[in-house]
């Protein structure tokens, strides 16, 4: 996956935003306010930290070892930071999909009604 279809991707999903309120070099990629992505898409290689649930980002890391690691800058519990050129394109997807529909689901009940995820 390169940087432009990481973009891109992020951008597909209801409500989804582009913001750099950490400068220019950070895409933070938000939900109703709530962020579900970052990464510096200039950095090589290429990583993104995404929310996950604890047992499974436990489960990712596991799996992936030295491409799957506890979020950086982030709460390592509920956050994994992820090489994206080192996995499959179709995990790297299911994972930040993942990570915006965890976000969504911690969003009140009108708003995800409004992004039609209940």
């Amino acid at each position: 996956m390169t940087p432009e279809q990481l973009k891109a991707f992020c951008l597909e999903f209801d409500d989804a935003v582009e913001e750099f309120p950490f400068g220019p070099e950070v895409s933070v990629f938000k939900v109703a306010g709530k962020i579900f992505a970052l990464a510096d898409l200039d950095e090589r290689p290429l990583t993104v930290n995404l929310k996950c649930e604890p047992e499974n980002a436990l489960r990712l890391r596991a799996d992936h070892p030295d491409v799957v690691v506890p979020g950086y800058h982030m709460n390592k519990r509920h956050w994994n930071t992820v090489s994206v050129a080192r996995l499959p394109e179709p995990l790297v997807r299911e994972m930040i999909e993942d990570s915006y529909d965890l976000v969504v689901a911690g969003l009140p009940k009108a708003v995800r009604l409004r992004l039609d995820r209940p």
